[in-house]
């Protein structure tokens, strides 16, 4: 895993915030007068949330030094040792 802290992450965080920010207050002005686009408002307001989740999601393997693909492999063996059971069958 890296170790040196590029400082450059703390977008991921300002993404999620600002999604989830952004969520909220769509959601709380309501459908509007005639509520013709609420179906399109519904799915952009789940759209946000769900991005917001994932950039949470991201920040936070970038905050715990997970970076790559090889890193997570790394995290999942010391799992399974943790747990003690079999390594896992590459094929």
């Amino acid at each position: 895993m890296k170790t040196e802290d590029s400082g450059d992450e703390w977008w991921w965080w300002a993404a999620s915030s600002s999604q989830t920010a952004a969520g909220i207050l769509f959601y709380r002005r309501g459908c509007g007068r005639s509520g013709a686009a609420m179906p399109f408002k519904a799915f952009a307001i789940a759209s946000l949330f769900v991005s917001a989740g994932a950039a949470g999601s991201v920040g936070a393997l970038h905050a715990a030094g997970i970076h790559t693909v090889d890193d997570m492999k790394e995290v999942g063996k010391g799992i399974r040792r943790w747990i003690k059971t079999q390594p896992k069958e590459t094929k």
